[in-house]
């Protein structure tokens, strides 16, 4: 691509300085750049901390680099896995320590964050610097479940994840397969191509069902969505009383026999080089595998895969997505160096800087604003993913829960779908026992 807005920004400062120095540029009026561009040096000799997950250490690098070549702040990058961010940031500002000013956080967690006071309200800086933000640029139901709790808002939307199915056409050519436009296709071709090339190490699917919430719970919200089944209902109340909510756990453990050994192990780190060596034949993951897919520094499958969208069951004939992970970045109620901190973000989620990030291979990040999913540039670099998702389809993905109470429902609903994909449990009793859980959780915070 093109020389980055970082560089031309920095060469750009560069040069203003030398010239105003030698007296050859007159004063510049304040608002001629973003405030991160202008910055100069202003935040020289000061440094911030960014807790960020580990497959975002790619874009954390890259952060960390380019802001302190606009404004002098070395940031100082710590990645933990996905599932213990918000666990690590809680303690941190417990303890009175204070190690972290921005963190990448999950979610469905704003709500504890928020609550816990782990996380600033942040509600007036956007009003202040919404002429930089650009908030309506967001996917609005991105922009209002990633950082609204209570009428206030907690972040900005970072990395705007959902699934869709990839699939290896070279394998599915050899068979004689079609891409699945329903689970039950999907659970044929696995078998299919399991029974066939197990022998040789390839397996019909690769089964993200590690007992983690945001891998498991993403694998199951495929099926749920699918299905045409939903978390909660309307009312806030459990909605896995449905006959839906049960297919689509009898669909995940039906795939499993033909999956990637063992599904219970299977997490990102798995599946992702499992699908790219041809090791496995489908996989329903986040949108930037595309992107890893065509690398051919990491990919053996460059030009022969394929992507559709996540496929129905049951009854319901409309594919909806699922709203699977999806972080934003917040400043620390602990945080020393606030403002600095609040200049990061403004970066790291601006319109022009989620372009580059959304057209950088191994950046980990699926579009969130508007302009990014649009762009041309997101176009030429994702031209088989850019269209399933550039019809409405993340205005209308199913959410996951985000009350204060949401990490302990997606925790009780881990257990069970573990169990159930173990043997231990049926998929009636599993998701029974998930639903009276729910309900008494819910009903204890209501």
């Amino acid at each position: 691509m093109s020389k980055s807005i970082i560089e031309q920004a920095y060469r750009r400062r560069s040069v203003l300085k030398t010239m105003l120095a030698t007296g050859a540029l007159p004063l510049l009026s304040p608002n001629i750049f973003t405030s991160a561009f202008a910055a100069g040096n202003q935040f020289a000799g000061r440094s911030i901390n960014l807790l960020i997950i580990q497959p975002h250490v790619v874009t954390g690098k890259k952060i960390a680099e380019d802001f302190e070549k606009l404004t002098g702040a070395k940031v100082n990058v710590t990645s933990v896995p996905y599932d213990q961010v918000s666990v690590k940031a809680t303690l941190d500002f417990q303890s009175g320590v204070g190690e972290f000013d921005v963190i990448d956080y999950f979610y469905t967690y704003k709500g504890q964050l928020a609550e816990d006071g782990v996380i600033e309200d942040v509600t007036d800086l956007i009003e202040r610097d919404k002429a930089e933000i650009q908030p309506d640029d967001y996917i609005q139901t991105i922009y209002d479940q990633y950082t609204l709790h209570e009428g206030r808002r907690y972040g900005l939307p970072y990395d705007g994840d959902s699934h869709v199915l990839f699939y290896n056409k070279e394998l599915f050519d050899r068979y004689g397969l079609k891409p699945p436009t329903t689970w039950d296709e999907y659970n044929e071709n696995a078998k299919v191509i399991t029974e066939a090339e197990s022998k040789n190490g390839i397996y019909g699917a690769a089964v993200l069902g590690a007992k983690i919430p945001v891998i498991i719970l993403s694998t199951y919200a495929n099926r749920l969505t699918g299905f045409g089944g939903n978390f909660l209902k309307d009312d806030g109340t459990s909605a896995l009383d449905s006959a839906e909510a049960v297919e689509a756990l009898k669909s995940l453990l039906a795939s499993a026999p033909h999956a990637l050994p063992t599904p219970l192990e299977t997490r990102f780190e798995e599946g992702l080089p499992a699908f790219l060596n041809g090791k496995a034949a489908q996989i329903d993951f986040w949108t930037d595998l595309g992107g890893y897919a065509q690398d051919p520094k990491g990919s053996k499958i460059v030009d022969k895969w394929g992507v559709t969208r996540i496929p129905v069951g049951g009854a319901n004939k409309t594919p909806r997505l699922a709203f699977n992970a999806g972080f934003g970045f917040a400043i620390t109620s602990g945080s020393k160096n606030k403002d600095v901190a609040w200049e990061l973000i403004k970066l790291a989620t601006g319109k022009d800087y989620h372009e580059e990030l959304l057209t950088l291979t191994g950046s980990g990040i699926d579009p969130a604003r508007q302009s990014g999913l649009k762009s041309e540039k997101f176009k030429a670099f994702q031209p088989l993913v850019q269209p399933l998702l550039d019809d409405g389809a993340l205005e209308s993905s199913l959410a996951w829960p985000t009350a204060v109470y949401a990490p302990k429902l997606e925790n009780t609903l881990t257990d069970e779908l573990a169990l159930a994909l173990a043997g231990t449990k049926s998929a009636e009793q599993a998701i029974a026992d998930a639903h009276k859980a729910w309900t008494d959780i819910i009903g204890a915070n209501g």
